[in-house]
């Protein structure tokens, strides 16, 4: 005969409870409580205190008491453990075994989902341990000589210098790992200008591992003012004849200074460019003469094309007669061997009287304002014969060394334009 609770006699008659009713008694009379857990005392050996679906307390000699799960996954018998009591009470131990025994139903392990957890945590832990040896300098120089098959070495050296001034002081020993947005926002704002290469660097850190999360400088654009754009200061064009006739007037001006500054006027390159010129960057001979600039001689370090006009041509058969066939086309007047010096064109507009109104960078200024007023040529065909950083508004057509017929044309219609300012200026003066 059953005992009560499941049944038996009662008042002359048995009873039978309902099946779930014997199942739920049995469930909760072997369930533990805090209680149970606090009274249980260590024996000799050691002994489980069930708590049922597969869980129990393994209490052990020494006292201490762990939390265990007993399942089958896959055909084979595991024990899950949920950490030792009391840091998992009863409650935890519970809402950890229904978790379990969910993903079990779902087809998950949990000691196998536990062990990539770990392994993902001990990976992140070494990876920030690594990390933190990195800083920001470090990253830096890493990445910068990645740049040096594509930039100048002069652009390389600027790029360090600027780094050295305006970003080292602030980052350049923190770990990469730790910078934040706050922190590069902190930085001089004269830092604009180098926001893209701040960012560049932290894709690349990313790239190698050594960074995670948002790029702290990818929207210091949105937050950093942008520092007033430095003008270069030119003459309008209408005083460039003026400007001209002085030069050809100059008394005591070398013939090769006088002719370096009108070869400047009509190819608008920069001063450095010109300077450094060397007869074999020349094709004087083929139907459309060329002046082929290396990449490692220009700013944005791109090989760039100067396509010379009879006018252009003319100056350098004069120039030769100074120069030589070989070597620099504008040398030393002292040491041949030598690239004109950095401010002879710039001293020579000082002494025309034109010192603090215009700059030799300023003839750059006046060719892009005519030519983009006078709406016969396309702006990125411009840009382009400037030898500016091309952007996104510039057509993939237009690259580089292609549509030279057109900036050919163009550099014809320059030249052309100056010479008739030039007769203009000649009949006012009354020179023949």
């Amino acid at each position: 005969m059953l005992p009560l609770s499941f049944g038996g006699k009662l008042g002359g008659k048995y009873i039978i409870l309902p099946k779930f009713e014997q199942k739920n008694c049995m469930r909760n009379s072997n369930k533990l409580t805090e209680l149970k857990i606090k009274q249980s005392k260590p024996d000799y050996k050691q002994y489980k205190l069930t708590d049922g679906e597969g869980m129990y307390m393994r209490v052990y000699p020494n006292g201490s008491k762990y939390w265990q799960l007993k399942y089958r996954y896959d055909g084979k018998q595991k024990t899950l453990s949920f950490g030792v009591w009391p840091e998992v009470g009863l409650s935890e131990a519970r809402e950890k075994r229904a978790e379990a025994r969910k993903k079990i139903k779902q087809g998950i392990d949990p000691i196998g989902e536990k062990k990539i957890l770990q392994q993902e945590a001990e990976k992140e832990s070494k990876f920030r341990k690594e990390s933190l040896k990195i800083t920001f300098k470090k990253v830096f120089q890493e990445w910068i000589n990645t740049k040096s098959s594509e930039w100048t070495g002069k652009y390389t050296k600027n790029v360090s210098g600027y780094m050295n001034m305006h970003v080292f002081p602030d980052l350049g020993d923190k770990p990469i790992l730790e910078i934040r947005r706050d922190d590069a926002k902190g930085i001089h704002e004269t830092c604009y200008r180098i926001r893209q290469k701040l960012e560049a660097i932290f894709v690349y850190a990313e790239i190698k591992g050594y960074f995670e999360g948002v790029n702290p400088a990818r929207y210091l654009e949105k937050i950093i003012s942008k520092p007033k754009q430095k003008s270069h200061n030119s003459i309008p064009i209408e005083e460039l004849p003026e400007f001209i006739l002085k030069v050809e007037a100059s008394k005591g001006a070398p013939p090769s200074t006088v002719l370096a500054m009108k070869f400047i006027i009509l190819t608008f390159v920069r001063t450095v460019e010109l300077r450094f010129a060397d007869w074999k960057e020349f094709d004087l001979n083929c139907k459309e003469p060329i002046w082929v600039i290396p990449a490692e001689r220009m700013k944005m370090g791109r090989t760039h094309h100067v396509p010379l006009v009879k006018q252009t041509v003319s100056i350098l058969k004069e120039i030769r007669k100074y120069s030589g066939p070989k070597g620099y086309v504008f040398p030393q007047l002292r040491n041949q061997q030598k690239a004109m010096s950095e401010n002879t064109l710039l001293y020579f507009s000082n002494r025309l009287g034109y010192a603090g109104r215009h700059t030799i960078h300023g003839f750059r200024t006046i060719a892009s304002t005519v030519l983009n007023e006078s709406r016969k040529w396309h702006p990125d065909v411009i840009e382009l014969q400037l030898s500016h950083q091309e952007s996104n508004k510039v057509r993939k057509a237009y690259n580089r060394a292609e549509h030279l017929d057109e900036r050919r044309k163009m550099m014809e219609w320059w030249a052309d334009h100056i010479d008739s300012l030039m007769i203009q200026a000649y009949d006012k003066k009354g020179i023949a």
